[in-house]
Order: C-alpha cells, then sequence, then structure tokens
C-alpha cells in the first residue's frame, strides 16, 4: 500500500514538472514566433499580429469583412488590445473599419485592396517560406499530432477561461 501511495505522489510530482516544462516551451515558442515570424513580414511593413489579423480577414468565411467583436474572439485578445494594432492598420492602408449599415453600433473591418495584395503578393511566399523552415525535419505526422495536442490545450485553455468568466460574473452579482 505504502509503495503504490509513493508511486502515485511521485506521478504526481512527475506530472506537474512536465506541465511546467511544456507550458515554460510554449512561452519561448510564442515569443520566438512574435521574434522570427515578424522578422520573416517585415519588409512589408507587418509585424505578427498584423499578419494575423490579415489572415483572418483573408478566410472565404470573412469575406465580408468582421466585426471587431467576432475579430478579437477569433484571434482571442481583447478589444482594448485589437484597437491600436486595427489603428495602425488602417493608417498603413492594409484595412478599412467602418460603421456596420445592419448595426450602427458595431464596426465591421475589411481588408483594403492594398491590404489584399501585401497579404497575398508580398506577405504570403515568405510567409510559405518561413513554414517551411520552422518545420523542415517535420513529417506531416508530426505536424498533425502537434497541431492535435494544440487544438486539445486550447480547448481546455477556452473551457478555463469560461468558467473563470462564469465565475467573476457570479462574484459581481453578489
Amino acid at each position: 500500500m505504502e509503495n503504490t501511495q509513493i508511486s502515485a505522489e511521485r506521478s504526481v510530482i512527475t506530472k506537474l514538472e512536465l506541465a511546467n516544462r511544456l507550458f515554460f516551451r510554449l512561452y519561448q515558442c510564442a515569443n520566438m514566433l512574435h521574434k522570427t515570424g515578424s522578422r520573416a513580414v517585415e519588409a512589408e511593413g507587418l509585424t505578427t499580429q498584423q499578419w494575423a489579423v490579415l489572415g483572418a480577414l483573408s478566410r472565404e468565411k470573412a469575406e465580408g469583412g468582421m466585426s471587431i467583436s467576432d475579430l478579437a474572439r477569433y484571434l482571442m485578445v481583447s478589444r482594448q488590445n485589437l484597437a491600436g494594432l486595427l489603428s495602425r492598420m488602417e493608417r498603413d492602408g492594409h484595412i478599412s473599419v467602418e460603421t456596420d449599415t445592419r448595426d450602427r453600433r458595431s464596426r465591421i473591418v475589411r481588408m483594403t485592396k492594398s491590404g489584399q495584395r501585401v497579404w497575398q503578393v508580398s506577405a504570403q511566399p515568405k510567409i510559405r517560406a518561413y513554414y517551411e523552415q520552422i518545420l523542415a525535419d517535420f513529417s506531416i505526422s508530426d505536424t498533425t499530432h502537434a497541431l492535435h495536442y494544440l487544438l486539445k490545450l486550447l480547448e481546455n485553455m477556452k473551457r478555463l477561461d469560461s468558467k473563470q468568466l462564469n465565475n467573476e460574473d457570479v462574484e459581481l452579482m453578489e
């Protein structure tokens, strides 16, 4: 019985140590993505955040544009963090932000012709080359498995976020 308890305690400690290493590596990857990804597209005047916005707006589903709220939700950033980024991108002519004709309180973000040209002609070849370099020693199977596990982590994080928001709402009501 005692050996089983010791083994269980070791498993818990090992899992926590591995979790710490995993999340620290994710943190490092996010920082390196920002650093090396921004270098990959800097000649186009883009950052990884702008790359993400243009990528989101280039999807077929976003052909008519996206509300700022939907874009923030899709990118998983706050509207406040998105506001400054969108202002710079609008200033640079990559996007337009207009009042939604169906809901005057909402604003729609669309990629401009200039933004489309930057995205499709200038940025996409550099982004593809970046992906090829970063995933050079990954097989299709490796990439599929990595994506699977990242999606699993993301779903768990979303569930925790939702739970935390619900708890905050309950605390505000008390």
